[in-house]
């Protein structure tokens, strides 16, 4: 039975359709058209896509590596509640047999289904960094790269490892580089030390971008461009961005934005804090502390984030200056066409699949849909 969603405004690819609606069947979007003469119902003051976090460690007081059974469904409903349709659970360094089981309970969620936002698989976060820009992952789990390690985490995940991070500089970098993209993981660069030339040359490679950009790399100098400097002037490179005003001063969100705005994707890096009270919570098997929203490690330094999808195109648009359309781009458009599921996700359009949300005007969620079905936040 055909579904009719209408509203007063509704984003396309192209821009925004005033007074437009959209059919859905089988959770399939079929037709997008004006609301006929006369019709004077409207479900939402905004109708969009779904928002997809490609990188995820927790929230509501669970963590992607933890193993009770339910933590999955758990995170999925609390992506959902923030207007995610869709997203990557993201491992952390840890023992590789950890990660390995990691892997492995994400690819039967992933293949199962299940309630809440849809897993499209999963996103390697580490052991394959350098120690000096280690963030929160603990340098000592750290690993060299190796491709037959590489095979055998790509076959534990049953195909649905999407992304894996990695330094650069690291012996044997470009070689696994190209050995993943051949097997068709994305390969994102990050908590590293490398220079601008060392980052070049991966994305020479067919890396695809910056993790959490900014954050966990070397920055831009005049002399040295960096990691930061790389990502900002290649035209290839994807940039995560942690727009929550902490991680990245909202001038450097500025500049993304001027060097680099269709190329930006909004990620939350939440950990198990994200929607929680302030208090204690672990990440990487190391206690944390959460205060006025901002986790920290013993040393002081951030340790993950707690913030919402929904909340980052709001900062966006006051902090970046952007329009809303070009930050809710960041948020669905952008990071489906990084995974390479922009023919089925990220926009909405006659053919794609029935991820939509409802804004207010302030983009503040109201209703959210999954392949079509109404889900009751």
């Amino acid at each position: 039975m055909t579904q009719i969603l209408r509203a007063r405004r509704l984003l396309t690819e192209r821009g925004w359709l005033d007074d437009h609606q959209i059919s859905i069947d089988a959770g399939i979007i079929t037709a997008i058209a004006p609301i006929p003469s006369g019709t004077t119902q409207r479900d939402a003051e905004l109708l969009c896509p779904a928002y997809i976090d490609t990188h995820v460690h927790g929230g509501a007081g669970v963590d992607v590596m933890d193993e009770a059974p339910d933590t999955l469904d758990k995170l999925a409903m609390h992506k959902a509640r923030e207007g995610v349709g869709s997203w990557l659970p993201t491992t952390v360094t840890a023992p590789i047999e950890q990660i390995h089981l990691a892997l492995e309970r994400i690819a039967q969620r992933c293949h199962s289904g299940g309630p809440g936002a849809q897993v499209l698989g999963s996103y390697l976060e580490g052991p394959y960094f350098t120690p000096q820009n280690k963030g929160a992952h603990p340098p000592e789990l750290f690993r060299e790269l190796d491709i037959h390690e590489l095979d055998k985490l790509i076959a534990l995940s049953q195909g649905t490892l999407r992304v894996v991070a990695l330094a650069p500089e690291k012996p044997g970098a470009i070689q696994a580089i190209q050995h993943l993209k051949r097997q068709g993981v994305r390969v994102m660069l990050g908590h590293s030390a490398a220079t601008w030339a060392q980052t070049s040359a991966a994305f020479d490679a067919g890396a695809d971008g910056l993790v959490h950009c900014y954050n966990g790399m070397t920055g831009l100098h005049h002399r040295e461009p960096g990691m930061v400097g790389a990502g900002l002037t290649d035209p290839r490179a994807w940039l995560e961005l942690i727009a929550d005003g902490h991680h990245v001063h909202p001038a450097a969100m500025k500049l993304c934005c001027c060097c680099a705005k269709d190329r930006i994707v909004l990620i939350t890096d939440a950990m198990q804090a994200a929607g929680m009270p302030d208090g204690s919570y672990t990440l990487c098997g190391e206690k944390v502390e959460m205060r006025g929203g901002i986790v920290r490690t013993a040393s002081g330094g951030l340790a993950g984030s707690t913030l919402s999808v929904d909340a980052a195109v709001r900062n966006m648009v006051e902090f970046a200056g952007i329009s809303p359309e070009e930050a809710i781009h960041m948020a669905s458009l952008h990071p489906a066409r990084l995974l390479g599921v922009d023919q089925q996700l990220g926009s909405l359009q006659a053919g794609k699949r029935a991820s939509i949300i409802a804004l207010d005007g302030g983009l503040h969620v109201q209703r959210v849909w999954i392949q079509g079905q109404h889900l009751s936040l």
